[in-house]
């Protein structure tokens, strides 16, 4: 599939034509849930899970069979100002890392049976400084959400990504800082593992790169533009052709989680077809699913990012799913139904 946007107003206008999920699916699916050989709300959230699903495949018996793990990786100039425990060398290491097989995520794809693929985006050349000016030149972000777009397998019927990028929990706070309010303090956390004088300077520096790009804050995708990074982008990209395709997602972490409300501040709904995976320790992911209404499916003190996370809730919808379709109706299994 060509891209079909050259621009952030071509993309602006996709996000605000998006297709919902299939209704004669979804009643059918719920009229099913309430057939089958269990007490009403036995099964809790699962049921749920399972009954969205329907709704976004167009299936009241849906089955995940083919789900698709993508990694983007990209290096962001503002690391310059010391805001990670790690040198920006670490993010083409772990790109090497993913595409041998050694990294967290590639076992847990392989776990669950999702294809994994993996798109470094121009390491060589880090987005600019945001407390300089924007990260990105209009261009440059829509060749990343290009990038994100075009990786979406439409033959996947559930989807996760994550990322790699020193420096991109920095580039989230500041998103988030534009996209909420709060404070600079808010939305910080530790990333790779930084101290309280570290805590310190990524605050100061948010800080800095939202007076450095006052308009951030109007639109999701300027957020995205001014203070993002070429990963953070490809996300949101990839995000958005799961919706056009009706492909389930799961969200991983915190910069996941930002990358997807940039989306939504742009098109309120425009996540209907995702789910948490999970809540992390990074401190601000919390609110991040708060203020887009998400309930994570699992908290497990994780903070990697990479989609792990999202990856071992694609085990969670799989059962979802699984005793949805796979199970007897009372009528089916000769049970009395009361």
């Amino acid at each position: 599939m060509t891209t079909p946007f050259a621009t952030l107003e071509e993309f602006r206008a996709i996000l605000q034509d998006l297709p919902a999920p299939d209704a004669a699916a979804t009643d059918a699916a719920w009229a099913r849930n309430g057939a089958l050989t269990k007490p009403p709300g036995a099964l809790g959230r699962l049921e749920e899970l399972a009954i969205w699903c329907a709704g976004w495949r167009g299936d009241a018996r849906p089955r995940i069979e083919a789900p698709q793990v993508v990694v983007f990786a990209g290096n962001h100039g503002v690391t310059a100002r010391g805001v990670s425990a790690f040198p920006a060398d670490v993010t083409a290491q772990m790109v090497a890392n993913f595409e041998a097989g050694g990294a967290a995520i590639n076992q847990l794809a392989e776990a669950f049976g999702a294809k994994m693929d993996v798109h470094a985006l121009s390491l060589d050349r880090p987005t600019a400084d945001f407390t300089q000016g924007p990260a990105m030149r209009e261009d440059e972000v829509i060749e990343a959400l290009s990038v994100g777009w075009e990786a979406v397998n439409p033959r996947a019927d559930l989807f996760v990504t994550g990322e790699m990028g020193i420096g991109n929990t920095t580039s989230a706070a500041a998103i988030a800082h534009a996209l909420f309010g709060g404070t600079p303090g808010d939305w910080v956390g530790r990333g790779t593992g930084v101290d309280e004088a570290g805590l310190a300077v990524k605050a100061l520096v948010v800080a800095e790169g939202l007076e450095a790009n006052a308009g951030a804050g109007r639109d999701g995708l300027e957020a995205l533009r001014c203070l993002g990074g070429r990963e953070v982008a490809a996300m949101a990209g990839a995000i958005a052709r799961a919706r056009v395709e009706r492909i389930p997602v799961i969200l991983d972490g915190f910069i996941c989680s930002v990358a997807a409300a940039c989306l939504e501040k742009v098109a309120p709904g425009a996540l209907d077809h995702a789910v948490a995976g999970h809540v992390s320790a990074e401190a601000a992911h919390a609110q991040v699913l708060a203020e887009l209404g998400k309930d994570p499916l699992l908290s497990l003190g994780m903070r990697l990012g990479e989609g792990s996370g999202a990856a071992l809730a694609i085990g969670v919808l799989k059962g979802a799913v699984a005793t949805h379709s796979g199970m007897a109706t009372f009528a089916e299994a000769g049970v009395s139904d009361g």
